[in-house]
């Protein structure tokens, strides 16, 4: 997964997570599991919208059989952002 081809800019993967336990909250979601490194790690996932009991009980069953990959941008080296913002600066 190494990030949307069509904008140039990739994606480095930091955690590959497969979901263990899924416990609903009031909002979501927590969901806590053994990244294929050994560590373990909880993503806690927030609904803007009201799920009924039935829905989220559906959503707890989908997310527990569920792996996650935790992905980053790479952010470029810190001499090309200080000289992207040299060259954005208005010159007087």
């Amino acid at each position: 997964m190494a990030g949307d081809p069509h904008d140039g800019k990739a994606f480095v993967p930091l955690a590959d997570i497969e979901v263990d336990v899924v416990r609903p909250v009031q909002t979501g979601f927590l969901l806590d599991g053994r990244g294929t490194d050994g560590a373990e790690y909880r993503l806690e996932m927030h609904l803007d919208l009201p799920v009924d009991r039935r829905t989220r009980a559906v959503l707890a069953e989908m997310l527990s059989q569920s792996e996650w990959r935790i992905s980053r941008r790479v952010r470029p080296p810190l001499g090309q952002r200080a000289r992207r913002l040299r060259t954005r600066s208005p010159t007087t």
